[in-house]
């Protein structure tokens, strides 16, 4: 069992930027594919984005440009640096290992001036 915990959420302008974080327990994390997703309030849940264990990432066509997902295996952590913020990014971010029922708890975010 792998548990999540998401950080680093709020509330920024447009354009401005924040720095998500989930920290995995275990010692299994450095094999695990990891992925963001994100749902806004009455919307289905979306990826945002996905990375492999071999470090291979991939983005919704949404976010690319903007949005860097990335790893620390030595902290157990996966990043998601959303950068250009827009009001429509707004959401709760969850993190998930991929394939899996383990889900963070998730972190709010909210793009309004």
């Amino acid at each position: 069992q792998v548990q999540l915990v998401e950080s680093g959420g709020g509330l920024v302008q447009p354009g401005g930027s924040l720095r998500l974080s989930c920290a995995a327990s275990g010692n299994v994390f450095r094999f695990i594919s990891m992925g963001w997703y994100r749902q806004a309030p009455g919307k289905e849940r979306e990826v945002v984005a996905t990375i492999t264990s071999g470090g291979t990432t991939n983005y919704a066509d949404s976010v690319k440009g903007r949005f860097t997902i990335s790893r620390d295996n030595a902290k157990n952590t996966v990043y998601l640096q959303m950068n250009s913020l827009k009001p429509e990014d707004t959401a709760v971010y969850y993190c998930n290992v991929l394939q899996t029922p383990y889900w963070g708890q998730g972190t709010q975010v909210t793009v309004s001036s």
